[in-house]
C-alpha cells in the first residue's frame, strides 16, 4: 500500500555510513545484511544516538533498477567523523519527490519497493520532475536516491505493517518555487 506522493523541502542532513559496490542482488543483500549491524555497532561503540530511521542512499543502479554503489545510513544530530570503515556524510538540502511504502520489501504477489518505486517515477513524469541525476557507463548516477526504514523489520515481524519512505532529489531542488 502506498500513500500519496509529496514534495518535499528538506534540510541538509549528516549522517555515519558504509559504503558498497555490488553487482548482483545477492551480494547487495549479503552487503545489506552484513553492513547494517556493523554501523550500528559503530554508533553504540562510539557513543552515537542515530538522529532518525536508517537508510540505503543509492549513489548508482544499473538500467534495471539493480544497485551499483550505494551507502547504508544512519542520521546524526551533528555532523562527525568516521573512520576507514564507516565515513560521515550529509545528505543534501533541497526538494525531495517522496512516498510512504506500507507494506514488504520483495514480494511476487503483493505491491513491494519495486512497485513503490515505479509509482514514485511514474508520477514523477506526470508532474514534469525530473531526479538529480546522471547517466553512466553503467546506469544511472543519483545524487540523492534514499530508502529510510520508518519500521524496524527485526522488531515487527507483520510485513504488512512495515512502512518505508523512498525520497528522490529533484533536480534544480534549489530554485525558488
Amino acid at each position: 500500500m502506498e500513500r500519496a506522493p509529496l514534495i518535499q523541502r528538506r534540510p541538509a542532513q549528516p549522517y555515519v555510513g558504509i559504503r558498497g559496490d555490488v553487482s548482483t542482488e545477492a551480494e547487495f543483500r549479503s552487503a545489506v545484511d552484513r553492513s547494517f549491524p556493523a554501523l550500528f555497532g559503530w554508533l553504540r561503540d562510539n557513543g552515537i544516538e542515530p538522529a532518525g530511521p536508517p537508510f540505503i542512499r543509492y549513489l548508482e543502479v544499473a538500467g534495471d533498477g539493480q544497485p551499483l554503489r550505494f551507502e547504508l545510513g544512519a542520521p546524526t544530530a551533528t555532523a562527525v567523523s568516521g573512520n576507514q570503515v564507516v565515513h560521515a556524510g550529509e545528505l543534501p538540502a533541497g526538494r525531495y519527490a517522496t512516498l510512504l511504502h506500507v507494506g514488504p520489501y520483495t514480494h511476487s504477489e503483493v505491491p513491494d519497493l519495486a512497485a513503490a518505486r515505479a509509482q514514485l517515477n511514474e508520477w514523477a513524469g506526470r508532474q514534469g520532475l525530473e531526479w538529480d541525476s546522471s547517466k553512466t557507463a553503467s546506469g544511472t548516477a543519483f545524487e540523492a536516491y534514499i530508502e529510510r526504514y520508518l519500521t524496524d523489520a527485526g522488531r515487527e515481524p507483520d510485513w504488512s505493517k512495515w512502512e518505508t519512505e523512498l525520497a528522490y532529489l529533484i533536480a534544480d531542488s534549489d530554485v525558488a518555487e
